[in-house]
């Protein structure tokens, strides 16, 4: 692992200014020093696990630790860079509720008002609201559950289809609800889709055009991209590989793809750089109000030792520390990007497969790794198995 220092305060931000929640987690401990060994050594496991390239990233107050190993191309043998662009997945939602979160700042939009309000009768349940379509609490069906039953068949159905907003709503409402709403969290790629189609509905503008007028150009991010409905990632990037259901099937190239089927919901291209930018930026209240920034931190259980606010996700670690974030999983990728609640550290760790749950357990580790330090100690076959919601989460993993 390479040790680079940075000027500390570069990150450049700008403002534009039921169930019962989980308080605030402020009894959380602090981060301790990073164990970049242990970065490394999750890296390499990954790996032997079946991916062709793991990288990860750590910006700690002004200093930033990078680690990469194996190809970025399978058919060429290119090394992975610690810059190489990649689709980020869920952590797309993120950024998706830091828009919505603005508008609400700008008084266009109230998380209690009924989506109907805004979007008329696009759902059949007056009672779902803006703050439980944020939260996974609406109770619409995931479209990606049918969508995606069968990895590669599923995918290459929709590699190179464009869908409007309205289809993938519609995909969903073929299913009953899963629960009344606001009762019950349960992940749904359908809420983001919703989110999205709010964003359109009261600006006026593209998605994508919101994400680089609010994030991205404030930021100065200059390797992340919504480029839906085109098939390519710009630049240098890795090439992401789908892991298929048949157990020693080879590995497919699925870089190239419309990601229609995700879109506000996990269509975002981006950097181990530029996710720690973003993370720490919204965490350090840059990028919205404090109070909405509190808002977003309002939680709701969300498995074990897990809990979801508004578009962000909350893990707490084995040693006590809690961090905040979001998980990403999109053909060939799984990303984890999360910070501390102050925003000064942060952690972006990717690899270019996915449908492969010894992966996505092992780079689970890379947090410990970053925010435990050597304190903890997981042994091989010890830590709890990984579940991927981002993509079809009623389906087993491979």
């Amino acid at each position: 692992m390479r040790r680079a220092g940075v000027r500390a305060g570069t990150v450049v931000g700008a403002v534009l200014m039921s169930l019962p929640a989980v308080p605030a987690h402020a009894g959380s401990v602090a981060p301790r020093d990073p164990d970049l060994a242990g970065v490394r050594g999750v890296l390499r496991a990954a790996l032997r696990g079946g991916a062709p390239g793991a990288m990860a990233r750590i910006d700690d107050r002004g200093t930033v630790f990078r680690a990469t190993t194996g190809v970025a191309d399978r058919t060429t043998g290119r090394a992975l860079a610690a810059t190489d662009r990649f689709r980020i997945g869920s952590v797309t939602k993120v950024f998706t509720a830091t828009v919505l979160l603005q508008l609400v700042d700008e008084k266009k939009l109230k998380l209690d008002a009924p989506v109907d309000r805004y979007l008329p009768g696009l759902l059949p349940d007056r009672r779902i609201t803006v703050r439980q379509v944020l939260s996974h609490r609406s109770g619409l069906y995931d479209y990606t559950n049918d969508m995606f039953a069968s990895s590669v068949s599923g995918f290459e159905a929709v590699r190179k289809k464009v869908f409007t907003p309205r289809e993938l709503v519609r995909r969903s409402l073929r299913h009953p609800r899963t629960h009344a709403p606001g009762t019950v969290y349960s992940y749904s790629n359908t809420n983001f889709v919703v989110a999205g189609m709010l964003i359109e509905k009261l600006t006026g503008n593209p998605v994508g055009s919101e994400y680089e007028n609010r994030i991205i150009r404030p930021l100065k991010l200059r390797d992340t991209f919504y480029v839906h409905p085109a098939l390519r990632i710009p630049g240098r990037h890795a090439h992401g590989y789908l892991t298929p259901d048949r157990a020693g099937a080879a590995l497919v190239d699925a870089t190239e793809q419309t990601v229609s089927w995700a879109q506000s919901a996990g269509a975002l291209i981006s950097s181990t750089r530029d996710l720690n930018t973003f993370l720490s930026a919204l965490l350090r209240g840059r990028l919205t109000s404090a109070a909405r920034l509190a808002q977003m931190e309002r939680w709701v259980p969300a498995g074990t030792g897990q809990a979801y606010g508004l578009g962000l996700r909350r893990r707490d670690l084995s040693c006590g520390v809690s961090v905040y974030g979001h998980t990403g999983a999109v053909q060939g990728f799984y990303t984890y990007a999360f910070a501390s609640k102050d925003g000064k550290r942060s952690l972006a760790a990717a690899v270019n497969t996915s449908n492969n749950g010894t992966v996505l357990t092992t780079m689970l580790r890379t947090l410990d790794s970053a925010f435990c330090g050597k304190s903890v100690k997981v042994r091989r076959g010890v830590a709890p198995v990984e579940r991927q919601e981002d993509v079809a989460p009623a389906v087993p993993l491979g």
